[in-house]
């Protein structure tokens, strides 16, 4: 949910307190278009930025829509002054949005190519304020947000481990949390990975393991049914495949966000 506070700081920070450049008379129309392939996303962002300036939005597409060159992704209309002030924080959140949902697809295509089943997920490496934007758009290239905030599921990672041990790490955690709450444990070794099933992890991710190791650690788990194994570090779009084929249920993906580079879009006014 995007919020007029939200909107307010973007915009404030872009206008400024003297803004001349955008004191334009009259109405005009306004186009968001793509300069390049790739998928769109951040559309509902954009949309609310006009919105908030009393633009009207008169056509979008959906985020998750495949675009070309010259491909129009949003029409708007209304004041000019508006229009031409909102279009840049627009087209920056489209854009950043737009080259996470690219780049997600390309890796979803690349991972299924393998595997009908392994998720590709995104992480917590997003940037401040801008996670709900992009955590959509990783959704609109196909892939899964993983976990929103520190809420929604119990990470056990390599410093837990290093304080408490991996059984003691687990055995602290689900003593303070709610039946309906996830472990997922963290490990850098084969051997590690059914030590912690048997502790009790519900997903077990393996950090910076090969995919010959990947797949020998998804053998050992499978004897522990309902335990999901998640491969993370290091994955890339040219690797990607090699872990998928692994049998791994998850591919989690700092990359997804924190490296998108941007769709190349462009905002043209009186067409």
């Amino acid at each position: 949910m995007i919020t007029d506070a939200q909107i307010e700081r973007w915009l404030r920070e872009d206008i400024g307190h003297h803004d001349v450049t955008n004191q334009v008379p009259g109405e005009t129309t306004g186009r968001l278009v793509a300069k390049e392939s790739g998928v769109v996303a951040g559309l509902e962002a954009a949309s609310a930025v006009f919105d908030y300036l009393g633009v009207g939005v008169l056509e979008t597409l959906e985020d998750g829509t495949p675009v070309g060159p010259g491909d129009e992704a949003l029409r708007v209309e209304g004041p000019a002054r508006e229009i031409l002030r909102g279009e840049r924080v627009a087209v920056n959140l489209a854009g950043h949005a737009s080259g996470i949902a690219t780049r997600t697809r390309n890796v979803v295509d690349e991972a299924r190519a393998e595997s009908d089943d392994v998720r590709i997920a995104a992480t917590r490496k997003t940037t401040p304020g801008l996670r709900g934007v992009e955590k959509r758009a990783v959704v609109a290239g196909g892939g899964d947000t993983h976990r929103l905030d520190l809420s929604h599921m119990v990470m056990v990672k390599d410093n837990h481990i290093a304080e408490m041990g991996l059984e003691g790490a687990i055995d602290h955690f689900r003593a303070r949390t709610s039946f309906a709450t996830k472990l997922d444990v963290e490990v850098e070794t084969v051997a590690d990975a059914p030590r912690a099933a048997e502790a009790g992890a519900d997903i077990v991710l393996l950090d910076n393991v090969s995919p010959e190791e990947t797949r020998e650690a998804v053998d050992r788990l499978e004897r522990y049914g309902g335990v999901l194994a998640e491969a993370s570090g290091g994955i890339t779009l040219e690797t990607v495949a090699d872990y998928a084929a692994t049998g791994v249920d998850v591919i989690s993906m700092g990359s997804l966000t924190h490296s998108a580079p941007s769709l190349d879009l462009s905002f043209r006014t009186g067409e």
